[in-house]
């Protein structure tokens, strides 16, 4: 009676595992508490998922640092040679090789996304971001232990593995619990991650590698995620919009198979492991069958498919600013710390500009051609500007204008990512991430890095180099412009009343689940 009790202080009393249970079944019997919410606040939802966001593009920023601080050793014509520096030097690599171990871990990234969007239908989102965290700490702590070129590159690949998970599943959490009026913001402060991560990770990755060596940088990486990996395991679930509950189902078809026993505070509740095990086969094999007729529908949505067009070639630019903007400004204008230079600048203009995107956003009211208004605008505007920068021949004259063509770039990230959380139904909010990730890596940063170093190779002038790749923003801007013009309906509320029906006749199928099985335990008792 107690356990029915509206407002029960005690609900532990109800049902207590022993901590000797099995694994398989304790994850069974933690299904009949119904967990009404996380114990964390939607606010520190945000915190930590901006710190682990932080942590993952800091590795990237490290990993470029390396690059614009690495060199292989060269001898001059007097017999004077430099040292070999950072990973190039001390594995003696090309330009090309330089830019794959920067794009490297893309592979992982671009096979595990999708997989991590398609099994969060039918598994713990937050387990999985756990288990993808886990596979990135272990991934970075080999990186820093590699022996040879092979290696590194591929525990670069499994960092992207575990990168994936929290790819594909964070973005959707943030707009389920930001408040109504300001999803664009919480999404521009989520993204403004990226670009103080990859900054903070410039300055980060020079100083430990100048003072100490490369490899404690990514040491000092994993010993940062470890927390929050285990967090990962420990959070409470919560309910992602488009989604049903799973865990009620399964439980609702174990309890009464005369099997296995599991005790719960003197009452014997009788689950059967075989049939636990097998729905969760069968649900793994739903998943990959639903993942085609879901990209099915992700491909025919013309506004996914013009948000991404032109997502694709902003990536192009950005990731190769991210991993060469250092050493051509080095190059062209002889700064003596150019990774300090551009981290401090990227840092600056990525957070006031992805925060500003998301602000503009909210108060003309965030709507998809709205979003794709302020895409195009401010792409256009922001090449304009870096282009121009990369002609002057002061140094400070450069540092002006491309800071504010870095604001104006930097503000698209709310937008861009509001139009791919809103222009398809909830449930297929995951996919259309973890696709719009792939794609923006298979096609945009992944390519980008080795392709300008072989340009760079051939023409052997960074400021070309940097004028050609700048003017694929405006290339960008005009897909985004085309956006404007297409018929786009929000969808995000489209699966809301389905959604909501199905959770509470899931609810009501555990409740008189675990009702009948204590009716039956007092019958047997008396």
């Amino acid at each position: 009676e107690d356990c029915r009790l509206p407002n029960a202080t005690e609900p532990s009393k109800c049902y207590s595992p022993s901590s000797s249970t099995p694994l398989a079944e304790l994850e069974t019997a933690r299904s009949l508490e119904i967990v009404e919410s996380s114990f964390l606040s939607p606010i520190w939802l945000l915190v930590i998922f901006c710190i682990i966001n932080l942590l993952n593009y800091m590795d990237r920023g490290a990993i470029a640092s390396n690059g614009v601080n690495g060199n292989i050793r060269t001898c001059d014509d007097k017999g004077k040679c430099n040292p070999a520096t950072e990973i190039q030097g001390h594995f003696n690599l090309s330009n090309f090789e330089d830019g794959v171990l920067s794009s490297s871990f893309m592979v992982g990234l671009l096979i595990a996304s999708p997989i991590f969007a398609s099994l969060a239908k039918s598994f713990n989102p937050f387990r999985l971001i756990g288990v993808g965290l886990t596979v990135w700490t272990i991934a970075v702590l080999g990186c820093g232990s590699s022996f040879a070129f092979w290696f590194i590159v591929l525990c670069r690949m499994f960092v992207g593995v575990g990168e994936a998970s929290f790819i594909s599943l964070a973005a959707p959490f943030i707009d389920d619990n930001a408040p109504h009026k300001q999803k664009a913001v919480w999404l521009g402060v989520f993204y403004m991650c990226i670009p103080s991560g990859v900054a903070l990770g410039y300055v980060y990755g020079g100083y430990v590698g100048k003072h100490f060596s490369w490899r404690y940088a990514f040491w000092g990486e994993a010993v940062l995620m470890a927390p929050f990996a285990v967090l990962g395991f420990l959070m409470k679930p919560l309910q992602l919009k488009g989604f049903p509950s799973t865990d009620s189902i399964k439980m609702a078809s174990s309890v009464g198979k005369n099997k296995n026993h599991l005790q719960a505070g003197g009452n014997e509740i009788e689950i059967s492991i075989e049939t636990y095990k097998s729905s969760y086969m069968n649900a793994v094999s739903k998943s990959f069958t639903q993942f085609a007729k879901d990209m099915k529908v992700l491909c025919k949505e013309k506004v996914f498919v013009v948000n991404v067009l032109g997502y694709v070639s902003y990536n192009f630019v950005i990731g190769a600013y991210s991993y060469w903007g250092p050493k051509a400004g080095y190059s062209i204008y002889k700064m003596k710390n150019a990774d300090m230079i551009f981290g401090a600048v990227t840092i600056i203009c990525g957070i006031s500009g992805t925060l500003s995107g998301g602000f503009i956003l909210d108060r003309v009211t965030a709507t998809i051609p709205n979003a794709f208004k302020l895409l195009s605008g401010a792409v256009f505007l922001g090449a304009i500007f870096c282009f121009t920068a990369f002609t002057l021949k002061s140094l400070y004259g450069f540092i002006a204008l491309f800071a504010l063509g870095e604001f104006l770039v930097f503000a698209t990230q709310a937008p861009v990512n509001y139009v791919c959380l809103h222009c398809v139904k909830p449930s297929l909010r995951p996919l259309s991430m973890a696709i719009s990730t792939v794609a923006i890596h298979i096609f945009g940063d992944v390519p980008s890095s080795p392709l300008v170093g072989i340009v760079q190779d051939h023409i052997n002038s960074w400021r070309k180099t940097a004028l050609i790749l700048t003017s694929v923003l405006f290339l960008a801007a005009a897909i985004w412009f085309i956006g404007i013009f297409i018929n786009s309906v929000d969808r995000f509320n489209g699966e809301e009343s389905e959604s909501e029906k199905q959770r509470r006749q899931e609810q009501s199928i555990t409740a008189k689940t675990i009702t009948g099985s204590s009716v039956t335990n007092e019958i047997e008792r008396q």
